[in-house]
């Protein structure tokens, strides 16, 4: 055992410790309520023969109030409540497991269908509390960086998975940020993700600010057009190398949408002052933190008001990948900071619980 799995070990809690009383094991026959739009939520009773303001009264009971069954909708007729219990519940479910690191960052596991799993990463900084979420089972991309990609693709997640992982952790109430940059690619999800994000915005919803949330996508060009025209949210675009051949052996997904396809997809959207753009650039020792790679990012990202944002590599099983030395990543920084465009170092948290993305659920499936 690693000395990382064995302080993992130790910090690990049972599910018992988080105050949540909604079922903690996987839902049953009955369709959720979770997750549905204010749409969907119409559709649904006028169907079951309801008034239709029935819809608003259940999503103020759903996204603004912290109630656990359906029962609890006191403002519904006692046949409105026994109508919806017939065939739908609730549909909240507790993560099974969660880690503490010393840093305070806290990540949770949650059950899927078919025994499967997937994480959910809250990272505390200051004032700031920020939720990195999950939108798939697994992964079919199969990055030669990504944990998750090893464990292939298993399924995707609805809107009410992925807002799920917002409610049922124990800091719900004083999130501040979301972050879809957990398992999967959410651009191979894009109707549920996008579905999601209208829950956390909505008026009838959460109603937090598009700017609070950011989507994270390797770059599948057809999607990224949807996003940047339905979606007010921030948006981040893993590069890792500016070079074709180089992403493609790091990033299968070059092969069918290369990245300068995507740049000048971002380049010809007119994004307003307040919408962040943000490219993520993993760094690897020896491989794209030379120089060269600067200069060509600088040729590649011209003209475009963005952010770079440099990740320290931690390697995983089965990867010759490395990470690149504390002080050239210090002298990359400076020299894309040199060439005019803003890059930082992001903060590595939660080393001592599985950080990468993947690993605790990968553990979670090899226990099973």
């Amino acid at each position: 055992m690693s000395d990382i799995e064995h302080r993992a070990t130790n910090i690990e809690q049972p599910v018992s410790s988080i105050q949540h009383t909604a079922r903690d094991s996987y839902r049953g026959n009955k369709l959720p309520l979770f997750g549905k739009t204010l749409d969907e939520l119409t559709a649904l009773v006028l169907e079951l023969g309801l008034p239709k303001f029935t819809a608003k009264q259940i999503t103020d009971w759903l996204y603004k109030k912290e109630i656990t069954s359906i029962e609890e909708m006191t403002n519904l007729s006692k046949k409105a409540r026994e109508l919806l219990s017939e065939k739908y519940e609730l549909g909240l479910v507790a993560p099974i497991k969660v880690q503490e690191s010393s840093d305070g960052t806290r990540k949770y596991l949650f059950p899927t269908a078919h025994n499967k799993y997937i994480e959910t990463a809250m990272i505390p900084e200051r004032e700031r509390k920020t939720v990195c979420v999950s939108s798939q089972v697994g992964c079919k991309m199969g990055c030669l960086f990504c944990m998750t990609g090893k464990q292939g693709f298993n399924g995707q997640l609805t809107a009410g998975e992925i807002v799920n992982q917002i409610r049922m952790i124990e800091e719900y109430g004083s999130v501040t940020n979301i972050v879809y940059m957990g398992m999967g690619e959410p651009f191979d999800n894009l109707d549920e993700v996008l579905k999601s994000t209208e829950i956390l915005t909505a008026e009838w919803g959460y109603a937090m600010s598009p700017r609070r949330i950011t989507v994270s996508s390797i770059g599948i060009v057809p999607a990224l057009k949807r996003f940047l025209t339905e979606s007010d949210c921030n948006l981040a675009i893993s590069v890792h190398t500016p070079f074709d051949l180089e992403r493609q052996q790091l990033m299968p997904v070059q092969m069918a949408y290369p990245l300068q396809k995507v740049v000048d997809e971002i380049r010809s959207f007119d994004f307003d002052k307040q919408r962040k753009l943000s490219f993520e650039y993993i760094v690897f020792g020896g491989l794209n933190d030379t120089s060269e790679h600067v200069k060509e990012m600088v040729r590649l990202l011209k003209g475009i008001r963005s952010h770079i944002n440099l990740i320290r590599f931690h390697p995983i099983p089965g990867t010759p990948l490395q990470p690149t030395n504390e002080e050239r990543l210090q002298e990359f920084k400076d020299e894309l900071n040199n060439k005019g465009i803003l890059t930082t170092i992001r903060a590595s948290r939660g080393q001592d619980i599985y950080a990468a993305c993947g690993l605790l659920s990968t553990k979670g499936l090899q226990e099973t």
